[in-house]
């Protein structure tokens, strides 16, 4: 699994430490031996894990990983340890902790996607938070969920917003696009179940079903088998979470678009420091 590099790690550091922590420094103690754990307050699926213990050692102290990204734990359950100088510890602590607990929260959520899936797939979308897509995606994998889109340069997924500036009838949109991008699927999102039929009767390889309940995916999942030829799969996207999941998948999605996780509420991390004896 990808981590961030030690340049991406260093400007989380510079951040949050401009020039030295005050408080260790003011109160003279930042050489003396100490010991640090993080452990899962709640129960989680972890994720940023690696980055964590690399602040520490970038920071000028020793850590042990003990779960890695997409570990299951229950409360309790340790996620790493540092030793080292207390100014080293204080120094990678809050960023550290952060950027677990942050992660993990997206971690669990993609999890209870997947979970509630049964076996359906779960790709989540390029809607990121602006400058955290490279662990927002770790995140994503760590829980168990693939990605959607990793930016427009990609896939091709027509929206509306393409069609409009289109003067041309579906089929010439799609043998466009089949002849410019041959290697391509060609994923087209449509709003209801009239453009569903009207793509698949032209050889659209996937119909991103966007905002579609649970019954009217599958009113469109029998209106698409009834018909002939071949059949595009139906992903269903834009209210998908853990909460509806499986009635999606039950009224016939071939797979889950989801945005959810990314909204999900950090787990909490439980940090704990010791003095060496």
């Amino acid at each position: 699994m990808q981590r961030l590099n030690d340049g991406q790690l260093l400007a989380l550091l510079a951040d949050d430490v401009p020039f030295g922590d005050l408080n260790t420094l003011a109160l003279g103690m930042g050489g003396q031996a100490a010991h640090l754990s993080f452990a899962a307050r709640q129960a989680m699926t972890v994720a940023g894990c690696e980055e964590a213990a690399r602040l520490f050692e970038l920071a000028g102290a020793r850590s042990e990983l003990l779960a890695p990204s997409g570990s299951a734990l229950q409360p309790g359950g340790l996620i790493l340890q540092a030793h080292g100088p207390a100014a080293a510890l204080h120094c990678a602590w809050k960023a550290a902790q952060t950027l677990v607990e942050w992660a993990s929260g997206i971690a669990t959520a993609t999890a209870a996607v997947v979970l509630a899936a049964k076996g359906t797939a779960v790709a989540c979308t390029r809607k990121t938070a602006p400058g955290t897509k490279a662990m927002s995606v770790k995140a994503v994998l760590a829980g168990g969920g693939s990605m959607h889109r990793l930016g427009l340069s990609v896939t091709l997924l027509v929206f509306a917003e393409h069609r409009l500036f289109l003067h041309e009838a579906p089929a010439q949109t799609i043998a466009r696009l089949r002849s410019n991008q041959p290697e391509k699927k060609i994923v087209v999102e449509v709003a209801d179940q009239d453009e569903a039929l009207s793509w698949a009767d032209v050889g659209a390889d996937v119909l991103q079903l966007e905002k579609f309940t649970p019954e009217a995916l599958a009113l469109c999942r029998q209106a698409i088998d009834a018909r002939p030829g071949r059949r595009p799969l139906l992903a269903a996207a834009g209210r998908v979470r853990a909460e509806n999941a499986a009635a999606y998948v039950a009224a016939g999605a071939d797979f889950l678009v989801t945005s959810s996780p990314y909204a999900a509420p950090p787990r909490d991390v439980q940090v704990q420091f010791r003095r060496a004896p």
